[in-house]
């Protein structure tokens, strides 16, 4: 049995990885759930999984809950309530699938003390590889990706000897707007970016995906899980997303995961490592998936993979400082700030004025996301302010 702290418990992927623990009730149990504001369906949860604790992150909607429930959960508040939840000792694992640079501090904490990590949170490795897996290390925990991509090159290098990886694949849906030409997409709304061909996810990460920004999270997120230099990860567009990602091996063979494009197999997948659980959800039929195909990314229209992939390769801050920005600017396009393409102008704008700090500490970190974020928010009025 592993006993779960789920960070994010009210997104996509913490009602999915619930649907996970309630098809497997003798080997997974929640102990702790913790999510931001929505009250209600954290109340939900609460009654259905009974775990120790519950926290929300905005203190408001902590206490509308609290005035309504009254049973044996204990219900905890704030930055503090979050951080009981990802230090619980009633727990082994944390799933963390907080959205966004808000999961960083909180994994830290799990990992210090000595909790095994099940990531969705690319943006904690993003933001601080270097002190995140320095800190998996020392601890000694294990850190298991739950991103589909990331999941399947874990899965696939099972194959082979680390020496023998020739370079990692990860592939993109290429998100609603593959085939457009950067032109095309001059004018295009929020709700064409936040129809994807394949998954269901939420707004932010849905449009990440249509900039292909998300892409490149997971080049840098991919580099820091499996130690891999940039010049071998490579990313190609499969618009079908049945292969989740491969390896190419030091022989010319390679290796891939494939799947149906849901979340719950990698979640659980993340769970049950170093087993494997019985499945309860839908599989793969590779006669009714028919053909699969694959192809070169377009990075004159998609401009935030190329953006993203640089940040990384520099290093230091850069990534934190991309990540940041990027955030910015979608929270902006989401609230019908700014344009599509004016994202990753953003982002090109706050990495190049970004002072990269080569060897960062956790001050460095929050320091240079507090500037990124504030350099953002002075581009963002420059444009809205255009004639």
């Amino acid at each position: 049995m592993k006993h779960i702290s789920l960070l994010g418990s009210t997104g996509s992927i913490g009602k999915q990885t619930l649907e996970v623990v309630a098809a497997n009730p003798d080997k997974l149990k929640v102990r702790a759930l913790a999510a931001h504001r929505s009250d209600e369906l954290l109340e939900q949860q609460i009654r259905q999984f009974e775990p120790d604790i519950a926290v929300l992150s905005d203190k408001d909607a902590a206490a509308r809950l609290a005035a309504r429930y009254h049973g044996k959960t204990k219900i905890l508040a704030g930055d503090e309530g979050l951080l009981a939840a990802a230090t619980y000792d009633g727990a082994d694992t944390v799933l963390a699938s907080m959205v966004g640079y808000a999961g960083l501090r909180p994994t830290l904490a799990a990992i210090e003390c000595g909790k095994n990590i099940a990531l969705a949170n690319k943006e904690t490795l993003v933001a601080a590889g270097s002190l995140v897996m320095a800190a998996v290390r020392k601890h000694g925990v294990s850190l298991t990706p739950v991103d589909s991509e990331h999941s399947a090159i874990f899965q696939s290098l099972r194959g082979g000897a680390e020496k023998e990886v020739k370079r990692l694949i990860v592939t993109a849906s290429g998100g609603p707007f593959r085939g457009k030409k950067r032109s095309e997409l001059e004018n295009v709304t929020l709700a064409q970016c936040l129809k994807h061909p394949n998954w269901s996810m939420g707004p932010k990460v849905t449009l990440d995906s249509s900039t292909l920004a998300n892409k490149g999270l997971e080049v840098m997120e991919a580099h820091w899980l499996f130690d891999m230099p940039y010049d071998k990860i490579d990313v190609v567009v499969h618009p079908q997303s049945i292969v989740h990602s491969l390896v190419e091996f030091c022989d010319g063979s390679v290796i891939a995961q494939l799947g149906e494009p849901d979340m719950r197999l990698p979640i659980q997948y993340a769970l049950s490592w170093p087993d494997r659980f019985d499945y309860s959800f839908e599989q793969l039929d590779l006669v009714k998936a028919a053909s699969l195909t694959f192809e070169a990314p377009d990075l004159e229209a998609f401009q935030s993979l190329k953006i993203a992939v640089d940040c990384g390769k520099a290093g230091g801050t850069l990534p934190c400082a991309f990540n940041a920005a990027n955030e910015e600017a979608v929270n902006a396009f989401l609230h019908d700030k700014i344009k599509y393409l004016d994202i990753p102008y953003i982002t090109a704008a706050v990495t190049q004025a970004h002072d990269n700090v080569a060897e960062p500490q956790i001050e460095d970190i929050e320091q240079a996301d507090a500037w990124a974020r504030a350099e953002a928010q002075r581009v963002i009025e420059g444009l809205q302010n255009r004639s």
